[in-house]
């Protein structure tokens, strides 16, 4: 059986990854999702060719992101490609079957060769619960009795389980089951010392979402994670962060190509949740050293990195390289770069300690 510790990364040995949620341009085009999605798969091919260790797909059901089903993508990235990890950034559990769910990346592990695995959250938007059928109001719940089964189900024998939104389970088998044993899962989280707790409780890896502030406000909620593990006696647990980024020839070039495109995509959204316009102040400020925004020269993204691995005790870093309509030229050298540039620096300084 393959040690999830040493497959999803560990503090001696840091993983680094990419994220997309699949970005479409707004311009009205008819083609825009089939293209993104065209893209996508070749920016994860290319990812695997420089040496980059993870690729996630976060599941949106928005006009503005192309990718509503990870796991078809990502088996088109599987058949193309030969060592990265495919996995998701989120994949929204509280909208889905964990049964399914389970199936289907299990599904991914064998035809990748055991190269699956998931990151399960609720997510930043309820479109996936009108869409399905369910009642927002039972966001929470959801959640809990979904991942409380998905956990059940990673040890691939016959389930029993019980809760409120399905019919019981009496002794059921679930196929496939994996080679190594057990399908790799995280816990991604916004924040919270509840969701943090719950992460430790299941004996799953934690994903921080670190997209705004400093990524050193959330080592309060790293150390709570190791405490709670020692506490529950269990092993240590890779933790990962996830973060927006891009990376250019300089610092200039890379924050010049990245504002615009970030600033329309924070005030759309923002008018949706009743934020004021984004600012170029804004921008700078998270771009500064220690800020949630990893953008510009290899570098300075590398060096950014490394702060952040040693501040909160990393296992897995991932950059979420997309942004509203960047174009797919520069996504393609952002990756390039990442790959052949900082993700050897950053071992290279993590190595120097």
């Amino acid at each position: 059986m393959t040690d999830d510790h040493t497959v999803l990364g560990t503090r001696e040995h840091i993983s680094l990854g990419l994220d997309t949620f699949g970005d479409v341009p707004l311009d009205g085009a008819p083609d825009n999702h089939a293209e993104t999605l065209r893209e996508v798969v070749a920016e994860a091919v290319l990812a695997d060719r420089v040496g980059i260790d993870y690729i996630g797909l976060g599941e949106h059901h928005r006009a503005d992101y192309a990718i509503t089903a990870p796991d078809v993508v990502l088996a088109a990235i599987a058949g193309r490609t030969e060592r990265i990890r495919l996995g998701t950034g989120v994949t929204v559990l509280s909208s889905d079957d964990p049964i399914r769910v389970y199936e289907r990346f299990a599904t991914l592990d064998a035809v990748s060769g055991g190269r699956a695995e998931v990151q399960l959250g609720r997510g930043s938007f309820v479109e996936s619960f009108g869409l399905f059928g369910l009642d927002l109001g039972d966001y929470d719940r959801l959640f809990d009795e979904k991942l409380d089964l998905f956990a059940a189900l990673q040890h691939e024998q016959p389930v029993t389980w019980e809760g409120t939104f399905r019919t019981p389970l009496v002794d059921q088998p679930v196929y496939p089951t994996t080679a190594a044993g057990k399908l790799p899962a995280w816990i991604g989280v916004g924040g919270t010392p509840q969701s943090v707790v719950r992460a430790a409780r299941y004996g799953m890896p934690l994903m921080l979402a670190v997209i705004g502030g400093s990524p050193a406000a959330f080592a309060p909620l790293a150390d709570l994670y190791r405490d709670a593990l020692g506490q529950l006696g269990l092993p240590e647990l890779p933790i990962g962060m996830h973060s927006p980024g891009h990376v250019a020839a300089t610092d200039e070039e890379a924050r010049e190509q990245l504002y615009p495109h970030q600033a329309e995509v924070v005030t759309r959204i923002g008018r949706e949740r009743g934020w004021g316009p984004y600012s170029r102040i804004a921008f700078e400020q998270a771009a500064a050293p220690q800020g949630a925004l990893f953008v510009g020269s290899l570098e300075t993204v590398a060096q950014k990195i490394a702060w952040a691995a040693r501040t909160l005790g990393l296992s897995r870093f991932q950059l979420k390289y997309s942004v509203g309509a960047l174009p797919h030229e520069q996504r393609m050298e952002s990756i390039r770069l990442y790959g052949e540039e900082v993700v050897p620096r950053v071992r290279e300084l993590l190595a120097a300690g």
